[in-house]
């Protein structure tokens, strides 16, 4: 009887050992998480998770946002935390991350040269406001972002959104929205290896070089980026990926229009910033009026097969950006001051599509109407920006004069909602030359005409202006001023990522640019109902879990008396 329960024990405890083992095995060979969030804030997208899968070497990653921080950034922090747990579990020891505090020196000296060179790597500094021990308000700065190195390279992430349209839970809620994207864009612009090409084409008066300097160097991180006179060979635009029209004011040939053509045809992207009207800033600065008339570029009859058509209208918006404007009387010492430029509107980016969500306002300057036609069911058409809800529209030729910026507004009006300035088309495209001659635009050269496209993509945009940085001529050279950055209100609007947006939702494939729909609800409290009911609840907080046990201990007591008494 011994001897069998010995054994019977026995093989329990094998059993048990190879269960241990089996459980071990399984929980280290098979990946299994469950996200029980409602909004799935835990679960990494594939594009993330494919990328991830293929780094080959250490991404190291240094996140400046430790210490002693406002209660939002201290929820941020933890994002964070938690979003590099969820990478290392795909990428293992290839994602190594520290967290730091810029602030942690006692000596001022040495905060302030690590202040200096977090900026002169590309950290944003903020300035926030925080109780101190004592109950007063101490101003602290922080770097909320983080940078990534990877071999050899760097590149600095700002996690931040600052739109200074909404409130800073908001803004925080949204940053925290878009780590994943911030964070996984990063980390592929850093380590693609084979980039893809990008095309500014120019030969009809586009901006030159100086003008889209800034764009240029920011595509530049994540493409090849060239320039590109169309005129002549015809396959020229056969080796880019996607190509940037940006305000052409010059005709186009018959020629160069097929060219682009049938680089479309062939499955080609193209960013078209085209402008109907011409307004000379020159000239409206110089004399204080001008006269805006049609900008004639050959080009409609084009954009019109592919299904818009960008109408010679100016567009006056009440939510429009500022202008200097001389406020002196005549003959004295010049004296100027901002005010709002009807004709620079200020548009607001919708949050349903991944190119325009959690954009800061976005700065443009006489922007016409884009309007959808054509009935081709194998289109898609997409509104990317519109005006306010507060604008009108005026035709050409128009006299445009800075004296209209004293004058009283009629509300009346400002009665047209959300004017379109920019739209998406995704689709098979008719060729504009299909059932047309084009011998001559051959001439010679082996080809193979489409009628018809392969699915593609075009973003087309009525103002060139988005895309525009002013230049300036200094004693040290050309300045380029970052896009979207007004020197006059000192903001930084949100040209630039929109057009960086626009053009990987162009050329990406892989997904990423969709990370950027991800929403996580905003759970704030009613700080009014704080104030209202905080006695209450500090009452139910500290006295209830007290008086519960103090009833349960005397429950207790007489049940054990009732128990235990003879």
């Amino acid at each position: 009887m011994k001897k069998n329960l010995k054994k019977q024990n026995i093989i329990q405890l094998i059993i048990a050992l190879v269960i241990i083992l089996l459980v071990s095995y399984i929980s280290s060979n098979i990946y299994f998480r469950l996200d029980l969030t409602a909004d799935k804030r835990y679960t990494l997208s594939d594009a993330t998770v494919e990328i991830l899968d293929s780094l080959e070497d250490v991404v190291y990653i240094e996140i400046y946002l430790d210490g002693e921080m406002p209660i939002g950034f201290q929820r941020m922090q933890k994002s964070i935390h938690e979003l590099m747990d969820e990478f290392r579990v795909i990428a293992s020891s290839n994602i190594q991350y520290q967290f730091i505090n810029p602030s942690k020196s006692s000596d001022q000296s040495k905060r302030n040269a690590l202040y200096q060179d977090l900026y002169d790597r590309g950290l944003n500094p903020t300035n926030v406001k925080d109780r101190d021990e004592e109950g007063g308000l101490a101003e602290k700065i922080l770097f909320p972002g983080a940078i990534i190195t990877y071999q050899e390279k760097e590149t600095p992430i700002n996690l931040l959104v600052n739109n200074p349209g909404l409130s800073a839970e908001v803004n925080l809620n949204n940053s925290i929205q878009s780590l994943e994207y911030k964070f996984i864009d990063a980390i592929r612009k850093i380590t693609t290896k084979q980039r893809k090409k990008i095309a500014f084409i120019e030969g009809q008066g586009e901006l030159d070089e100086f003008y889209t300097g800034d764009i240029t160097r920011s595509l530049n991180e994540y493409y090849e980026i060239d320039r590109v006179t169309i005129k002549e060979y015809i396959n020229i635009l056969d080796p880019y990926d996607a190509v940037i029209i940006a305000g052409p004011t010059e005709q186009y040939t018959e020629k160069s229009k097929f060219i682009v053509d049938q680089y479309i045809m062939n499955g080609g992207k193209v960013l078209w910033f085209v402008e109907s009207v011409k307004i000379s800033m020159d000239s409206l600065s110089a004399g204080g009026a001008t006269f805006a008339l049609m900008n004639d570029i050959n080009l409609s009859d084009q954009l019109f097969k592919y299904g818009v058509r960008i109408n010679p209208n100016v567009i006056q918006d009440v939510q429009c950006a500022v202008i200097p404007v001389n406020t002196a009387i005549a003959g004295t010492q010049p004296k100027f001051a901002p005010a709002p430029w009807l004709y620079f509107p200020l548009l607001v980016a919708p949050d349903n599509n991944p190119v325009t969500k959690n954009l800061n306002m976005i700065k443009s300057e006489f922007p016409g109407v884009i309007d959808t036609v054509g009935s081709n069911s194998e289109i898609k058409k997409q509104v990317l920006l519109t005006s306010s809800p507060n604008s009108r529209v005026l035709n050409v030729p128009l006299l445009v004069s800075l004296t209209q910026v004293s004058e009283k507004l009629d509300p009346l009006t400002f009665n047209q909602q959300n004017n379109p300035i920019a739209v998406i088309l995704k689709g098979q495209f008719e060729s504009v030359f299909k059932n047309r001659m084009i011998n001559e635009y051959i001439a010679g050269q082996e080809f193979n005409f489409k009628e018809k496209s392969k699915f593609t993509k075009m973003i087309v945009v009525s103002d060139a202006d988005i895309i525009k940085n002013d230049v300036r001529q200094r004693a040290d050279g050309i300045f380029i001023t970052p896009l979207g950055y007004d020197r006059y209100t000192k903001q930084t609007y949100g040209n630039k990522e929109f057009v960086m947006n626009a053009v990987h939702y162009l050329v990406d494939e892989s997904g990423i640019l969709d990370i950027r729909s991800r929403e996580f609800k905003l759970r704030l409290l009613d700080k009014s109902k704080i104030q209202e009911e905080k006695t209450k609840w500090k009452i139910i907080n500290t006295i209830l879990p007290v008086l519960f046990i103090i009833i349960f201990a005397i429950l207790l007591a007489y049940i054990r008396k009732r128990k235990y008494t003879l």
